[in-house]
């Protein structure tokens, strides 16, 4: 069944970051009546069964190990497709992430019309329009997901109308990312400066914007310059963010991915799970983890995606404290994973974001490995810096302006690596892989390039080391094994994912030209 038809409406909601009851206690004839209804209607968008398909099935797959940062031989021949460039439309992790992002869609989509309908005049225009700005800013966040994995994407702003119209076109990839910027713009025009922790605000708006505003100034822009227009666009949010949000950098790197520091000062946008032992309902990063002895329960640990050997090389001696951070190298101990048992020294090279430990590391006794607490960000200002440095560059071949590198340095500074006094492209790309690597972002990152500068991406991927290492703690040296898989050459069109088969079946619209939105 098409993916758009099976989402109609909202599935059961589960416990989040704050008490939301179950949609079967809802009657939405009487729902939506004050400000504290439409707070817990917002608060289901994120995390829980909402983001759970995405997060458990497509978010490091798609961005890290489609990326060349990590390789999983383990959990079927889909993943070994990611890594290898032969995946086709019946991969289920390319089917898994569709649905996943348009059930967020649907959910979004379905809150933004009970609120518009079903609110009473007697509830604050300003109190209606911030939890709709909520649900605009998580639906702006899905389609930019699918406007950089597949490009041409449905927009759909009310699932209802797929009853009568359940086949539908694709809309241009332009008017897709003018339908996120809409969204934004309405957020950060609608939600509060501030908020309780967890929740969304102009800052967060502000900044996804600038980067949505970098990601549209290279699109069609094949020539390897970009839209400035844009790039100033760009330029303005990040700037807005950085100097009239009062946030922050955390100042220790590591502690951005313990659970201590959730929704930490640096948070714009972290998905909100809680602990949980159901299937589908919360984070299940940590069957990740290289071993069930730091998991909670000693259970769930799957099979930890290998570091490639190219994220390896990515990482200077003196980056020690981001890449201690991100993955873990043979002989590695960490104090804070099973700190009862006196922690954990890795056996091989392996993820180490997302691994947080047991419940009693936790402090959480029902938390299981389907049900990690880590508020995994999606957005962080750390980010902005990095968005705001490259529109500074924007189309010179290198930049020594001040504000450019104070920030693009105070990235470098947290993490202990030395700063710099001129930045290019290059240099910015590769902080963004060293700084979130392990967050789902580095497909994204190339992909943004490949509209703008095609075969400079292509180039990147093609001289990949996607390939397992083994590493020497006493020697410290790194040995590179055999591809698992014979890896096909990329091109152009790898940056563009295949539309699931099961859904062209389904639709078959999906395969004729893409049409105009507006």
């Amino acid at each position: 069944m098409l993916t758009f038809l099976g989402i109609l409406t909202l599935t059961g909601c589960q416990d989040d970051f704050l008490d939301r009851p179950s949609k079967s206690e809802i009657n939405t004839e009487n729902f939506y009546q004050n400000r504290k209804e439409l707070r817990l209607a917002t608060a289901a968008l994120y995390g829980g069964k909402v983001w759970a398909q995405w997060n458990n099935t497509a978010y490091l797959p798609l961005g890290d190990i489609l990326s060349g940062n990590f390789v999983l031989q383990y959990q079927g021949a889909d993943l070994v497709q990611l890594n290898t460039f032969t995946l086709s439309g019946s991969n289920a992790r390319l089917t898994a992430g569709w649905g996943a992002l348009y059930i967020i869609i649907a959910h979004c989509n379905t809150t933004i019309k009970a609120i518009t309908e079903k609110t009473p005049a007697s509830v604050a225009v300003k109190d209606k329009n911030a939890a709709i700005a909520e649900a605009r800013f998580i639906r702006a966040m899905a389609y930019y997901h699918l406007a950089m994995l597949w490009g041409e994407v449905p927009i759909i702003e009310d699932n209802s109308k797929l009853i009568q119209s359940p086949l539908i076109n694709k809309n241009k990839t332009a008017d897709v990312y003018r339908f996120i910027s809409e969204d934004l713009i309405f957020a950060a025009e609608n939600l509060p400066s501030t908020d309780e922790k967890g929740r969304v605000t102009t800052w967060s708006a502000k900044g996804m914007l600038s980067k949505v505003y970098l990601t549209m100034s290279g699109l069609g822009q094949s020539g390897g310059t970009r839209n400035q227009e844009y790039l100033d666009k760009a330029k303005t949010y990040a700037k807005d963010v950085i100097e009239n949000s009062g946030l922050t950098l955390l100042p220790n790197y590591a502690n951005l991915f313990k659970t201590q520091f959730n929704d930490n000062q640096e948070s714009l946008f972290a998905l909100q799970w809680s602990a949980t032992t159901g299937w589908m309902e919360g984070n299940h990063l940590l069957t990740y983890s290289p071993s069930v002895d730091i998991n909670p329960q000693k259970g769930g640990a799957w099979g930890s995606p290998g570091t490639s050997y190219d994220l390896y090389l990515a990482f200077t001696e003196q980056d020690s404290i981001r890449r201690k951070a991100t993955f873990m190298l043979t002989g590695d101990h960490y104090p804070e994973l099973n700190a009862a048992g006196g922690g954990y020294t890795a056996t091989a090279p392996g993820l180490k974001k997302h691994i947080i430990g047991n419940e009693a590391d936790n402090n959480s006794p029902a938390m299981s490995y389907i049900g990690s607490i880590e508020h995994n960000a999606l957005l962080r200002l750390a980010d902005v810096y990095l968005v705001y440095a490259e529109a500074i560059l924007g189309n010179n071949s290198s930049t020594s302006d001040p504000s450019a590198l104070l920030y693009f340095n105070k990235v470098r500074e947290r993490a202990g690596v030395t700063t710099v006094t001129s930045i290019n492209a290059d240099d910015i790309l590769k902080e963004r892989r060293v700084e979130f690597g392990a967050e789902g972002q580095y497909w994204f990152d190339l992909v943004r390039l490949s509209y703008y500068n095609p075969q400079k991406a292509v180039d990147l991927l093609s001289n990949q080391r996607r390939v397992l290492f083994d590493y020497d703690a006493t020697s410290k040296q790194a040995t590179p094994k055999d591809p698992i898989a014979p890896i096909s050459p990329a091109t152009f069109a790898t940056f563009t994912l295949q539309l699931p088969d099961s859904e062209v079946v389904a639709n078959p619209k999906l395969n004729e030209p893409s049409v105009p939105y507006y």
